[in-house]
């Protein structure tokens, strides 16, 4: 592994951990100290759930915060796996290991492609609206999810970062899966996630008490808060 991991060794392997994303936000801000007031660094939430863990963990540490959009490309018969994502600058990373797997045409590769870019450009213009996406050159890039299973879509998001030249990628959340973890460690700089697990099944609602899935209102009105 390439990265530094920093992770909360009484929560490996452990379920129910958190009450919830705002708690997990508050915890996660505690191993984040060293980038308290750094006027360099900013949070990159991802919607939906991503986003009260990472305006929760920015308020703590006294950082700017904004929110990106990473969506997966869905695998035709099962909308809830994906073969890969698409990210907000149009962005694509597919898993070609899987995609050779599932034997994917290209034309149904390029229709879940374009549904999904149309997607997320559907979701960048309720959560930003005509607000320009932040510069990220010389920054210390903090890209926030709520939980990690495969990490393939917080990997095109790590790759989307690095393209504008940040000074330094740290991938913060609260939980993942230990094979996520060692997909992102050779591409980031520090993977900070409180709640480890290994095992041969794994779900992120797992390590919450109260889990649920957040809707575009309340995600704008977390966004609007922060303003």
């Amino acid at each position: 592994m390439g990265a530094k991991i920093v992770e909360d060794p009484a929560f490996r392997d452990r379920v129910s951990v958190f009450s919830d994303r705002f708690e997990a936000g508050s915890l996660l801000a505690g191993k984040l100290q060293e980038y308290a007031n750094n006027e360099s660094a900013v949070i990159l939430a991802i919607p939906a759930g991503g986003v009260p863990v990472g305006y929760t963990a920015a308020r703590a540490l006294g950082v700017m915060a904004d929110v990106v959009v990473v969506r997966k490309v869905q695998i035709p018969w099962c909308p809830e796996a994906g073969f890969g994502a698409v990210t907000w600058d149009g962005s694509v990373t597919l898993n070609e290991c899987l995609v050779e797997q599932l034997g994917l045409t290209e034309s149904e590769i390029e229709a879940s492609i374009s549904l999904t870019k149309k997607n997320v450009q559907e979701r960048l213009n309720k959560y930003r609206g005509a607000k320009p996406l932040p510069d990220l050159t010389g920054k210390v890039v903090i890209l926030v999810d709520d939980g990690l299973a495969s990490g393939f879509t917080m990997l095109a998001a790590v790759r989307a970062v690095k393209e504008q030249s940040p000074k330094k990628v740290v991938v913060a959340i609260p939980t993942a899966s230990l094979g996520a973890i060692e997909l992102l460690a050779p591409e980031v700089d520090e993977i900070v996630c409180l709640n480890i697990r290994s095992g041969p099944s794994f779900a992120v609602a797992d390590a919450y008490k109260n889990w649920y899935d957040l809707t575009d209102e309340e995600v704008q009105n977390i966004l609007a808060a922060s303003r």
